[in-house]
């Protein structure tokens, strides 16, 4: 599959693992993707990013990943769905961190690099990576680029599409917009100097 990843997409994947030690993050994320996205320039990816306002917002839609993180990696939906069960996640989450120090529910699971000498993906990561590939092949496109990346992370369940989806990245909206891209740079005239026949 690796094969058919533009050069974008392979440098959104590197980036991701360089986040993820950057972080010192034992596996790379669906989020350390998406951090790998929001870092990308001159891609399509980077545009639909910068076009929905979402480059702008780096800071706060780090601090809701971070927020998900505290919880367990509980969407909203999830602490919804159990506050309506009488379950206060918030409340949970003070008394486990004032037992075990801050950040204790967040995933920090053993660190598996000693073994392989490289950040393993998670199950999550891993499946946008081959949702990327159905994104790319139900747009009938040959090549997987940063953009199928970041359509997959909007259309896959869980904090990170729920996040984007808070900071009006859904895949409609990077479809929409990947689409307007893409019928300006098919306009006549454009991308030609004058004079060029």
């Amino acid at each position: 599959m690796f094969e058919r990843f533009t050069k974008g997409a392979r440098a959104v994947v590197t980036g991701a693992v360089t986040v993820a030690e950057r972080e010192g993050a034992p596996v790379v994320t669906e989020e350390h993707l998406l951090l790998a996205l929001l870092d990308a320039e001159g891609t399509k990816a980077a545009f639909a990013l910068r076009a929905l306002g979402a480059t702008d917002r780096r800071a706060s839609l780090e601090e809701a990943l971070a927020a998900a993180r505290r919880r367990g990696g509980l969407s909203k939906a999830d602490t919804d769905a159990l506050a309506g069960l009488g379950i206060d996640v918030t409340e949970i989450v003070a008394r486990v961190e004032e037992a075990h120090g801050p950040g204790a529910l967040a995933d920090d699971r053993e660190d598996r690099t000693r073994r392989s000498g490289r950040r393993p993906f998670t199950r999550e990561a891993k499946g946008v990576l081959e949702q990327s590939l159905r994104v790319c092949l139900g747009r009938r496109e040959k090549s997987i680029g940063d953009e199928h990346l970041l359509l997959a992370l909007t259309a896959r369940p869980g904090v990170v599409a729920e996040t984007l989806a808070d900071h009006g990245v859904t895949y409609a909206a990077v479809e929409g917009t990947l689409g307007r891209s893409q019928s300006r740079s098919q306009t006549p005239g454009r991308g030609r100097s004058r004079g060029q026949g």
